[in-house]
């Protein structure tokens, strides 16, 4: 397969392979199949020889994907593929958590808002689809599909090969890896929150430093009733139990035991334990833990000449409604098209300028909503009113639909200098009279110009760009709308509602897809 890879890239100026990446993870995966759907031959290499690992699968391996994540594995026909929220309730459904007939829908510093509270009528151009808001499913499901999809499209992943340095120059990047070199015309580090990739590139990583340890264990216990199922949040901490002994606890210790980097014994997890819960709880055995912490960073810039960062390499923060795998998914869904497009000619270099622009300030956001629930979870007086006043405000419509908002990505905006609401937002799914979505016709990553008209004009603007294809037909809810401007990542970035402004149509179409 590599041959084939290689003898094809003979009219790109000899280069192994478009696009080098670190790390087989989700993000380095769903980044690969992007450039791959293009026809970008894509090289992963990956440090570690195993792709299966106990915290990678349930319930250590738990995540919550946001609803622009399961769009996007929805515009590329891998929704069908999740089976795990099938199978599994959400897991803040916890007995204590319940109040009457309402089911808790997600959590702010453990703090839960409730679905009956949520008022969907807020979120104008959202329509009912055949994906949900947000389900939960896990790291080892999402790599498999992943893996096998990135296979199928021809990428290329060697394990056990670990990047140790590169260097690039105007025309592309030369990246060591053991007793190997391989070259491409990019770089981009996946390689998670110590990068080789980011630090060997010399990116600044700017940020706070952490207020507790934070621990994901699996233990045996002698007297499980002295804890109190689901997320607790004490006077000294918080610890939550998913199922019995699988354990999270938050120790407010400055970092200190994550950062000494010293064995996490079952003594040590048993004192953190009873210090945290106030009880005299005993362990009789821990079959596996790690530690993390609440460290804020993030690269100042995700872009250095040839060479990108995306997913934790770009930005690390507390896993706290596990918003971080979202934040990386979407990384890969806006960069995998730019780059593609540039790599095939079919746009100028700029665009890529666009990725930073657009994707540095979302994961600013998202590093600040961590920053305020540790904040509030600190066990001091002052957390502790804050608390009791955040709770109240989630407790109301309009507090629990923001919290939804926020939680489940419905809020991600991307400002694209267009005044109309919907612009910079992800598409609503529309559903044309055969039952065929949007969504649906998105699995080959082009842009859609979406004509209810049916207008010729337009038909022909759309011909002369290779990204984008015309589709005109009646849909069930047009909501006041004649004609929009998708991006391959399921960005609006034109809309007319009334009649067609050719000039600003002409515009938008020459900025993101000439």
């Amino acid at each position: 397969m590599d041959s084939k890879i290689n003898s094809g890239n003979s009219a790109h100026n000899n280069f192994s392979y478009d696009v080098i990446i670190s790390g087989a993870g989700p993000v380095g995966l769903f980044l690969a199949c992007e450039l791959a759907l293009a026809k970008c031959s894509v090289l992963i290499l990956e440090k570690a020889t195993d792709p299966h690992s106990p915290l990678k699968q349930l319930p250590f391996g738990i995540r919550g994907l946001s609803a622009p994540t399961i769009e996007a594995l929805y515009r590329r026909g891998l929704f069908g593929q999740l089976e795990i929220h099938k199978q599994l309730k959400n897991p803040h459904q916890h007995q204590n958590h319940k109040q009457g007939a309402q089911r808790q829908a997600g959590h702010f510093a453990g703090i839960p808002f409730l679905q009956g509270n949520i008022d969907t009528s807020q979120w104008k151009y959202r329509l009912p689809g055949p994906t949900e808001t947000s389900l939960i499913s896990e790291m080892a499901e999402l790599e498999t599909i992943l893996s096998r999809r990135a296979d199928a499209l021809g990428v290329i992943i060697k394990r056990g090969l670990a990047i140790s340095h590169f260097d690039q120059n105007a025309d592309g990047v030369i990246v060591r890896a053991g007793d190997q070199s391989f070259t491409g015309k990019w770089l981009v580090g996946c390689d998670g929150a110590r990068s080789v990739v980011r630090k060997t590139g010399g990116f600044e990583f700017a940020g706070t430093e952490p207020e507790f340890t934070g621990y994901t264990a699996k233990v045996d216990i002698l007297d499980p009733e002295k804890l109190r199922p689901g997320r607790n949040v004490t006077e000294r901490g918080m610890y939550l139990q998913s199922q019995p002994g699988y354990m999270a606890i938050q120790d407010f210790d400055g970092g200190a035991f994550h950062g000494s980097e010293q064995p996490i014994t079952l003594a040590h997890i048993q004192e953190v334990l009873r210090r945290v819960s106030g009880t005299d709880v005993t362990l009789t055995r821990l079959h596996i833990a790690t530690t993390w912490t609440d460290r804020a960073r993030q690269a100042t810039t995700y872009r250095k000449g040839r060479v990108f960062l995306a997913g934790d390499a770009a930005h690390i923060h507390a896993p706290l409604g596990g918003q971080g795998l979202n934040l990386g998914l979407g990384d890969a869904m806006n960069l995998g098209w730019k780059l593609a497009a540039t790599i095939k000619n079919i746009a100028p270099e700029s665009l890529l300028d666009s990725y930073d622009t657009e994707r540095h300030p979302i994961g600013e956001k998202v590093l600040d909503w961590s920053r305020a629930q540790v904040e509030i979870m600190k066990p001091t007086p002052q957390a502790k009113a804050l608390h009791a006043i955040v709770s109240d405000l989630m407790n109301t419509r309009d507090g629990a639909t923001y919290m939804a908002e926020r939680v489940w990505g419905i809020s991600t905006h991307y400002d694209l200098g267009d005044q109309h609401a919907l612009v910079g937002y992800s598409t609503p799914n529309f559903e044309f009279e055969n039952g065929s979505t949007i969504g649906d016709l998105m699995h080959d990553g082009k842009g859609i110009l979406l004509d209810f008209g049916n207008n010729e004009k337009m038909k022909k603007l759309t011909a002369q760009y290779d990204l984008l294809k015309y589709v005109a037909g009646n849909v069930t809810d047009r909501l006041g709308l004649n004609a929009l401007l998708i991006r391959p990542d399921g960005i609006v970035a034109w809309v007319a509602d009334d009649g067609v402004n050719y000039p600003g149509l002409a515009e938008a179409m020459e900025k993101w897809f000439a």
